[in-house]
């Protein structure tokens, strides 16, 4: 299979479709976690529907201070690896080609949800990212569009969007990709000198630590519900030999339903031994929410969560996280 270049909507729009098309949309900078979400719309669509990957670094996205103009750019190796990975075309316009009246006066806007976490700490981001994303959507005109649950807050608003403003294409979010050494594939993990990556490092362990705090605390939870908090539960434990355990396995179920403030801890512990390393993790912000609307959840919460974390190293912003499942409490 070969890979055409197109740099143009036009060019694009003339294409014969045949079957469905997927589209994947980057920023260019290709690497493995991108090639994966190729792979994946490859075989959803199968091998008579259209793979088209979109390669835009766009300028509405990157606030005062950012890294708009040192952003990797690297489009021959970009085409290389979407080839490799299924892609049958890669769409890269100019920006001119897409704010062709300079920067758009009417925008996207993302609303109280856009307004938290990331968009607290890069204001106006969410409107950028979501304006491009709607004219993508427009430009390419696919069935189904694939992107990285790494940016779970992207994801969470992209899905709001289309719901909210009847955009006719299906959203498949595909989990997060990571090296070996657990670090998120990301085209800014090239900015990390030897030193900086050790430190950042602590991103995925701490969300590990929250993940593995959690994990337990649902084990004990599910094994104190396996027997009713009754005298004939005490002594079935008792011929066990399981008091004890199963006693503390019932205390954290009812005292602790949800159990989010111990898994936000056992996260914490880890970002504040990192924030004395040298060079030190620079925390933006560490938060365990509500995928609907990324707002905190409390212990008595139920259902899907998502364990974020943001901070720098250097000179390098690094975003991670988690999903989790709080199971209801009996």
């Amino acid at each position: 299979m070969t890979t055409t270049l197109l740099r143009t909507a036009d060019e694009l729009h003339a294409r014969v479709r045949h079957g469905r098309r997927a589209v994947v949309m980057t920023m260019g900078a290709l690497h493995e976690g991108h090639a994966t979400l190729i792979r994946t719309a490859r075989r959803a669509v199968g091998p008579d529907g259209e793979v088209v990957v979109t390669v835009f670094v766009n300028p509405l996205q990157f606030g005062a201070g950012e890294d708009l103009d040192r952003y990797p750019r690297t489009l021959e190796a970009d085409l290389k690896l979407a080839e490799q990975a299924g892609a049958d075309a890669v769409f890269a316009p100019s920006v001119e080609e897409v704010y062709p009246g300079g920067e758009p006066q009417v925008r996207v806007t993302a609303g109280p949800m856009g307004e938290r976490l990331e968009g607290a700490s890069r204001p106006g981001h969410f409107d950028g990212m979501l304006t491009v994303v709607a004219k993508l959507l427009h430009l390419t005109r696919p069935d189904l569009a694939l992107y990285g649950q790494k940016d779970a807050q992207q994801l969470a608003l992209i899905r709001r969007m289309v719901r909210d403003l009847n955009f006719g294409v299906e959203i498949v979010g595909v989990p997060t990709v990571r090296e070996d050494d657990g670090l998120a594939l990301s085209s800014r993990n090239r900015y990390l000198s030897p030193r900086e990556r050790r430190t950042a490092l602590a991103l995925s362990r701490a969300l590990f630590a929250g993940l593995d705090r959690h994990a337990a605390q649902e084990a004990l939870r599910a094994r104190a519900r396996e027997v009713p908090a009754t005298h004939a539960r005490a002594e079935a434990l008792d011929a066990l030999g399981e008091s004890r355990a199963a006693a503390d396995a019932h205390a954290v179920a009812t005292s602790a339903p949800g159990g989010a403030t111990a898994v936000r801890a056992a996260a914490r512990l880890v970002l504040d031994e990192a924030a004395r390393l040298d060079p030190p993790l620079e925390l933006d912000y560490l938060a365990l929410v509500d995928p609907s609307d990324f707002t905190e959840i409390g212990d008595d919460h139920t259902g899907e969560a998502v364990l974020a974390v943001a901070a720098r190293v250097g000179a390098t912003r690094l975003i991670d996280n988690v999903p989790l499942t709080f199971g209801a409490a009996s």
